[in-house]
């Protein structure tokens, strides 16, 4: 079988499952685990799909540029955020991440009683400005434009000084093996930072984005504490993270 008759057939049976394995495509396209191996790292490098151990995972569908992740799927990110507001306190110190739908929930936080929020995104802060009750630390580092967030060590630097109340963190694909992964390596290493800085970690995460993956690995599944999510998602798509001991809303 010629390359390219072999690249459409695991696309196809990507599309069909929406994850794929060495062996399994081995056998069916009777070619050995190498070759598949060889595919699957091609096909990944021209953003086709996202590799992992033993096979693949359908790439997340989600664009790089902040203005254009804030508007995507806009209102499922609102619905996610207001569920979120049932898991902050007065008097809590919290982590948003520079995730849009945190910046959501940065835009739905209440101007009534106190609250420390610490944040790495810029948009989130300049928000928060303008709540009198509520306190903003934020982190130093390098501006990343396109994100709209800070990054670098220093970033990772002030993550590892707090111990918050919680942390709402956004991601580009997250996957019951996969676990919660980003399409950046510094921005990976910041979200690491944010949640062992945190006592509950919540996932603040859209329907298309569950089942799916990026590049570089934040945590594994199960160190989720809360899974927010939107609309109507079969349970067959959430039993995998409950079985975790994942609470999901």
């Amino acid at each position: 079988m010629l390359k390219h008759e072999r690249f459409r057939r695991i696309l196809d049976e990507l599309q069909r499952h929406g994850q794929v394995q060495l062996a399994t495509l081995s056998t069916a396209l009777d070619v050995s685990e190498d070759t598949i191996r060889r595919d699957i790292d091609e096909l990944a490098r021209k953003g086709a799909l996202t590799r992992i151990r033993g096979g693949a995972l359908l790439p997340s569908p989600i664009p790089n540029a902040y203005q254009a992740r804030e508007q995507h799927d806009a209102a499922a990110k609102q619905e996610i955020a207001q569920k979120a507001l049932a898991l902050v306190s007065e008097g809590q110190l919290i982590i948003l991440d520079g995730g849009t739908t945190a910046g959501w929930l940065a835009r739905q936080l209440p101007g009534t009683g106190k609250l420390t929020v610490a944040t790495h995104s810029l948009p989130a802060a300049m928000t928060l400005l303008d709540h009198p009750n509520i306190e903003v630390r934020m982190a130093g580092g390098r501006v990343h434009a396109q994100y709209r967030v800070n990054l670098g060590l220093e970033t990772v630097d002030f993550f590892r000084q707090l111990l918050a109340d919680a942390c709402f963190i956004g991601t580009y694909g997250l996957h019951p093996e996969a676990g919660l992964t980003v399409a950046d390596p510094e921005e990976a290493a910041v979200k690491r930072a944010i949640v062992n800085a945190s006592k509950h970690v919540v996932a603040l995460v859209t329907p298309e984005k569950l089942g799916t993956a990026a590049s570089y690995i934040v945590c594994e599944a199960g160190r989720i504490d809360t899974l927010i999510t939107a609309g109507s998602v079969p349970e067959a798509d959430l039993a995998p993270y409950r079985a975790l001991g994942v609470r999901v809303l």
